[in-house]
């Protein structure tokens, strides 16, 4: 059962709307969201009865949530939530592009990329400060440095920028230099990680677990919203099947529909590590916009043959361009819209 406030309640009237909480023997955990203070009631609540609780003064509503992940679940919120970044609105009405290196290799490098998927069109600048690598001989990443570097492309170009966190140590740096955290798909589950970030204000990109099932990825969303950040995205990139062969991973397309109706928050496809392959980028893509997706992540390198990671799923940027112009054709047959995709369409007329 969730408790909700409204706006301009006074600690006396929370505070005994937790003391008829803990009198059933129940955990009142007290949410100070952005926008509304919620008590989320965990365990046994049959004793309670909600309409007794909306009685209470202070209290906006009561909500009787039947799922594990209650903060997450649509019965919580009807509306779909909107994550606003800078200038760029996450929502349902919009189709937002995030594109880039997958690593951030020199400020060179990383800025002559933002400023071709800026012009291509792309809303939102992708790259790795810190990587996440199967081999401890891997390229790891420029770590601080490479955050640094992001936002000086961030300064060149105006977009906003994302990239990955893998460590609480390096959340404060994270957030001073980035506008989105990414949690990888080995990350989903690291609950410390997930417990810190709910502590911070900054939006945030959940990617799936290659192997969790929907549940458990939308329970580690639950983490990050407990902790009181609702600016929560939720992001498919790709599970591990039986034929690894032709593609690195399935994108799981069909998540999308059931998360628009499992759950209220934006969600995110990355055909780029879901494929592993730059022929199946541009398909997917479209199909994600189809499905009803709220937004795409692909990679871009304009060297990819020698980039340091991930080089096989990187699109050039000519070929990110044609991208652009086919979703800005499809986007408003599907009621949605891409911002300044556009020029995408006049660079590759």
């Amino acid at each position: 059962m969730l408790i909700i406030f409204k706006k301009g309640y006074t600690e006396q009237q929370l505070n005994h709307a937790i003391e008829r909480v803990r009198a059933a023997k129940c955990d009142p955990h007290v949410i100070h969201g952005i926008y509304k203070v919620t008590i989320n009631v965990i365990g046994d609540d049959t004793q309670l009865d909600p309409e007794d609780f909306k009685k209470l003064e202070g209290v906006e509503d009561v909500i009787s949530v039947s799922k594990p992940f209650p903060l997450v679940a649509r019965e919580f919120k009807k509306e779909d939530t909107i994550v606003q970044v800078r200038n760029v609105t996450f929502g349902p009405d919009s189709f937002i592009v995030m594109a880039g290196p997958c690593a951030v290799e020199s400020e060179e490098q990383t800025i002559r990329i933002a400023k071709a998927v800026q012009k291509a069109g792309a809303n939102v600048l992708r790259g790795g400060a810190f990587k996440p690598r199967s081999s401890p001989y891997a390229f790891q990443g420029l770590g601080n440095e490479g955050l640094k570097i992001l936002a000086a492309a961030r300064k060149e170009t105006g977009l906003p920028i994302i990239t990955e966190a893998l460590d609480i140590r390096d959340l404060d740096a994270i957030c001073e230099f980035t506008d989105i955290i990414q949690i990888g798909t080995r990350n989903m589950s690291n609950f410390p990680l997930l417990k810190e970030i709910g502590k911070t204000r900054t939006p945030v990109m959940l990617k799936r677990g290659m192997s969790a099932t929907i549940d458990e990825w939308l329970m580690a969303a639950e983490y990050i919203l407990r902790g009181g950040n609702t600016n929560v995205m939720l992001c498919e990139r790709g599970i591990r099947s039986f034929d690894s062969k032709y593609t690195r991973n399935v994108v799981d397309l069909s998540a999308i529909p059931v998360i628009k109706n499992l759950s209220h928050l934006p969600i995110v496809i990355d055909p780029s590590h879901g494929t592993g392959r730059k022929d199946a980028i541009e398909p997917m893509t479209l199909a994600s916009l189809a499905a009803g997706a709220n937004s795409v992540m692909i990679d871009v390198h304009d060297d990819a043959e020698n980039a340091l990671c991930d080089g096989a799923q990187a699109l050039k940027p000519h070929d990110f361009e044609k991208i652009m112009a086919c979703l800005h054709s499809l986007a408003p047959a599907l009621g949605k819209t891409i911002p300044g995709a556009k020029a995408a369409i006049r660079n590759t007329v």
